[in-house]
């Protein structure tokens, strides 16, 4: 059952802590960039974007007073280089900056840069959003949790994020989806059953369709559909376990259908332990940086007290795990949700193990 009105209050952006500020540098997270998200508000003008359809995007393009455009445009070329190559001034000469895009709708309000080589008009995007430790936590997790790579980096009060490519949810829900054939409508399904599990695991909420796309892939003879997240705001901030639930929000009731119509009660457990272990090899992978990650989350305030006390009583009700009911930060629940799905992946591998022996025995 679907439930609406799940987002409570609009989220305080949060500062980073010296200790992530911290573990950013080491991981290469940190970089001095020449161009802060404040002194892209400066635009004198602004006109609305519409799409192919004629519909408002709830973007704006801006425009900068002569003056400004000079210093601006090859700021933004200095930090497209810092983001994708070498950081260096030497690709600046072949860039164009061919626009400056503002988004009034959500949190993070980013400003969506797209850089043009003009040597063969290919183009690209990033944004530059305010800093905020959830959105921190949320793109490192992703990096470490889910199939794909994050490139981002942050400084002081300005992240800048690379532009991550598919076709957003709410799109594809309504013009591609109805064209997809049955075998198609299946695999769908099945990714949405792992988007679903690896978002509450993480707990990464506010997985709303326009929140996350769906990457085509031509493999032989078919396509391969897989889901990612781009919005990544709402990282261990509400109470309520169903906001990092991507099947409770009415927006994706059609692929909440899907998964009804396409896929038999034990796929769908299955494809949830696929996702569990995957995950929980991912953890085990990653070792000491995600280890570091955590226990700085641990020690941080991302949240408030109420939501805290809320979720960790809703996981204690779905675990049974009483370690859930001492937590004093979301940071201490995500510790023990993620040590949760790695200690049963490594029960379930060592009872294996010893089946296994006693078989050969």
């Amino acid at each position: 059952m679907l439930e609406e009105k799940l987002i409570s209050k609009k989220k305080p952006a949060y500062p980073v802590s010296k200790r992530l500020d911290t573990y950013l540098e080491h991981y290469s997270r940190k970089s001095e960039i020449p161009v802060f998200y404040e002194d892209l508000l400066r635009f004198s003008g602004s006109v609305v974007v519409y799409d192919s359809h004629d519909e408002d995007t709830l973007w704006i393009r801006v425009f900068y007073s002569d003056s400004d455009r000079a210093e601006i445009d090859l700021s933004l070329k200095k930090v497209y280089s810092i983001l994708h190559s070498d950081g260096s001034d030497s690709i600046i000469a072949y860039l164009n900056v061919d626009a400056v895009d503002y988004c009034t709708f959500g949190n993070s309000k980013p400003f969506r840069i797209k850089i043009r080589n003009i040597l063969n008009d290919n183009f690209t995007y990033f944004y530059v959003k305010k800093t905020d430790a959830s959105r921190v936590y949320g793109l490192e997790l992703e990096h470490m949790l889910s199939p794909y790579n994050l490139n981002f980096l942050v400084y002081k009060d300005t992240l800048i994020e690379e532009h991550i490519a598919g076709i957003p949810g709410d799109i594809f829900i309504k013009e591609f989806l109805p064209k997809c054939t049955e075998s198609e409508k299946s695999q769908l399904a099945k990714e949405f059953v792992k988007f679903n599990e690896r978002c509450m695991i993480r707990l990464l909420g506010d997985m709303r369709s326009y929140n996350y796309v769906i990457v085509p892939t031509h493999d032989f003879d078919h396509v391969v559909y897989k889901i990612r997240a781009i919005d990544f705001d709402q990282q261990s901030y509400e109470g309520k376990l169903n906001v990092y639930r991507p099947q409770f929000f009415k927006e994706n009731f059609k692929m909440v259908e899907l998964v009804r119509n396409k896929l038999q009660r034990y796929s769908v457990d299955q494809y949830k332990v696929e996702e569990r272990s995957i995950v929980a090899k991912r953890i085990l992978s990653y070792g000491d940086r995600i280890a570091e990650l955590v226990d700085i989350c641990r020690a941080d305030h991302v949240s408030i007290r109420e939501n805290v006390a809320l979720l960790k009583m809703q996981i204690y009700d779905l675990t049974l795990d009483l370690n859930f009911k001492k937590c004093k930060t979301m940071g201490e629940i995500l510790t023990l949700a993620l040590d949760f799905v790695k200690r049963n992946y490594e029960n379930i591998s060592m009872k294996q193990i010893i089946e296994n022996k006693i078989k050969i025995q």
